[in-house]
């Protein structure tokens, strides 16, 4: 099986797990709560594996992963946990985070100055028709309007965290695991002042809590950050963000696993829709990056964050 197919299987899974991990932390304490412990055990581990790393990191490229941490972990977790808190429905959260593809369409035509290929652009279409019918059921809540601005905000945060990751510069690259490492230190820094600002650090003393906060680590953040850095680094920011439209459907599939949820048929429709859209938009990537209106896998740098358009003769220090 093809490496791309399993990384991108991987991501898919684990990706779509945080939002079952968000519903299940959330039931038993604030979402400030759930993300401190997440990142507070994560933090130390992190602490530990860059104390052991640190000479061979440069700060800048501290600098550069620390920025990163906070747009894609901090910043996205807090606007879709709190979201989830406030009453906004995890299927509301993912038909608005599936706008992300094509917000990361939008952003490199911009920043390269090129037009996406017909293939890309009616896969991203047809991505979003998908993901709506897979939580049109899901839509509508009780939670104040201003709520759901908070999944907009972190949707906007990922890419933004995205674009920022495929523009570092390739001497300043360093491994996916400091990468992940220093991230989850950021976060765990930012979750911890949060939790003691809001008197919300002490966790309840339930085993369902502390099994949401084992299922966010594993899966979610070990798991899905991992996967997504790997498959961004092979397929660029609008390949993986493409992907997301397979999390809709994944997390119905989570919740009818998790919680007896059975999709409906509209549902059902919506996940062969965002399938066929996932397909047709690598379709047009591939047929993209042939014309090179997309920089090939193979050219880019073999770092996490090397920029697009390093050449590997280029190598990180350090690095093998």
């Amino acid at each position: 099986m093809p490496v791309n197919v399993v990384l991108s299987v991987g991501f898919v899974v684990t990706w779509s797990s945080g939002f079952i991990g968000a519903e299940l932390g959330t039931r038993n304490a604030p979402a400030t709560t759930l993300l401190a412990w997440r990142f507070i055990i994560l933090g130390v581990a992190a602490a530990a594996w860059l104390a052991w790393r640190a000479r061979r990191l440069s700060r800048a490229a501290v600098a550069w992963q620390v920025l990163i941490g906070l747009l894609a972990q901090a910043g996205y977790l807090y606007g879709i946990v709190v979201a989830t808190q406030l009453g906004v429905p995890a299927g509301t959260s993912a038909l608005i985070a599936a706008l992300q593809p094509v917000a990361a369409a939008v952003a490199v035509g911009f920043g390269d100055g090129r037009r996406p290929s017909t293939p890309t652009v009616a896969g991203l279409a047809a991505g979003l028709g998908g993901t709506a019918l897979v939580v049109s059921g899901d839509l509508g809540a009780s939670a104040p309007a201003w709520a759901f601005a908070l999944p907009a905000a972190a949707m906007a945060s990922l890419v933004a965290a995205t674009l920022l990751q495929h523009r570092v510069p390739a001497r300043h690259g360093v491994r996916a695991t400091d990468a992940l490492a220093i991230q989850c230190a950021t976060s765990a820094a930012v979750s911890l002042a949060a939790a003691t600002a809001t008197g919300t650090l002490t966790p309840p003393a339930t085993g369902e809590f502390w099994a949401a906060v084992a299922w966010v680590i594993a899966l979610s953040t070990l798991g899905g950050y991992g996967f997504y850095w790997a498959v961004a680094k092979r397929l660029g920011p609008v390949g993986v963000s493409g992907l997301l439209y397979l999390t809709p459907p994944a997390t119905a599939l989570w919740a009818w696993a998790m919680f007896a949820q059975a999709p409906s048929v509209l549902a059902l429709v919506g996940m062969g829709v965002a399938a066929a859209a996932v397909a047709l938009l690598a379709r047009g990537l591939q047929a993209g990056a042939a014309q090179r209106d997309v920089q090939p896998a193979a050219v880019q740098a073999d770092v996490v964050g090397a920029g697009a358009g390093q050449h590997p003769r280029h190598p990180v220090e350090g690095q093998p």
